[in-house]
């Protein structure tokens, strides 16, 4: 078998930062502002009181998903081991879900 070379290493924070504020003119403390208001907006947008969804322009969608509460079930049998068990109740809880878009997708 042939090896793989290895694969390259992911950006890191603030090598993020440096890049974008050399590509845009601003500062690495600009560039971490414009990053520290998008995670408000994101948060605001996915809140309780928030629409449920934020989108990046051009690049992803962020959707809230509110899963709804699952009773326990008695006697389900389990189609792989062939064993009859109960399962437990699962609480409510949110989920989110991140779809890219076109412009993101042609990236790739």
């Amino acid at each position: 078998m042939a090896k793989k070379a290895p694969a390259a290493k992911p950006a890191s924070k603030s090598e993020v930062y440096a890049n974008i504020a050399t590509a845009t003119g601003l500062t690495k403390k600009q560039v971490s502002s414009v990053f520290d208001a998008l995670t408000a907006e994101i948060g605001k947008a996915l809140g309780k009181k928030g629409s449920g969804v934020f989108q990046i322009p051009g690049l992803a969608k962020i959707n809230r998903k509110d899963i709804p509460a699952k009773p326990a079930q008695k006697n389900v049998l389990n189609r792989f081991t062939g064993v009859v068990g109960d399962v437990p109740a699962k609480p409510a809880r949110k989920s989110v879900k991140v779809r890219p878009l076109k412009g993101l997708k042609s990236m790739v």
